[in-house]
């Protein structure tokens, strides 16, 4: 049996004909399953359990799933969890107001239970490629850089930096507790490019810690060897 079927899967649904249904097909497929009819219970249980995929039925008297779904959004153990809602709503107004609320996928009922176990395989798929990648973020004191989005921030405020000064800072925090000296920053940010002195680098190093303002004392000077980013 795979990792992927030795997954988790919490279903509530008002309904004990749906859950029953769906408990049998998971079960079947290899998921651990757990059932509910009370939506009530369904954080307390699901910040007990941790399920791997949660599928909320929208249409649920006392907690409907779109009120459900919020509270999990707004859960810090359970925000990034998958949630597939089911509804015998399909209009796209329903589907839209799902899925802005953060669902991650959106049947409407009735439904096909092999349709619906696919989609939860989806999920599950999609949720251990997320895992799988290497953070792109680095840190160091209050200063971001995310070289995915190309961005740099300090205690969260977006900088505006030049693409040499990016790449200057990401090579600094890449090696933080390093002494770069100024001969192997102009090798590995400039290429060594024609006419450059070491005094670019300076020059640069300048700028980024003007630009980078209450961020700026991640830069350590070393008189007469180079920069370096702390490791503390």
């Amino acid at each position: 049996m795979s990792d992927e079927h030795r997954k988790t899967i919490l279903v509530v649904d008002d309904e004990p004909d749906v859950t029953e249904l769906l408990e049998y097909k998971f079960k079947q497929a290899g998921y651990t399953v757990r059932a509910l009819n009370d939506p009530l219970r369904a954080v307390g249980l699901a910040r007990d359990l941790r399920p791997d995929v949660m599928i909320l039925d929208v249409m649920m008297p006392e907690l409907d799933g779109v009120r459900l779904l919020r509270m999990i959004r707004a859960d810090s153990l359970l925000k990034d969890t998958p949630v597939i809602l089911l509804t015998a709503r399909s209009s796209t107004e329903d589907k839209v107001k799902g899925l802005e609320t953060g669902a991650d996928d959106y049947v409407a009922k009735p439904f096909e239970p092999r349709e619906l176990l696919l989609r939860v395989q989806a999920l599950l798929r999609r949720a251990k490629s997320a895992a799988a990648r290497p953070d792109t973020r680095l840190a160091a004191g209050s200063v971001m850089v995310d070289v995915e989005k190309h961005e740099v921030t300090v205690a969260g405020a977006l900088v505006e930096l030049t693409a040499t000064e990016f790449k200057l800072l990401r090579l600094l925090i890449e090696r933080k507790g390093r002494v770069q000296s100024r001969d192997s920053l102009l090798a590995d940010v400039w290429n060594y490019e024609a006419e450059l002195e070491t005094r670019t680098v300076d020059t640069h190093v300048r700028r980024l810690r003007e630009k980078l303002g209450a961020g700026a004392d991640i830069i350590e000077t070393l008189r007469g060897v180079g920069y370096r980013v702390s490791a503390s």
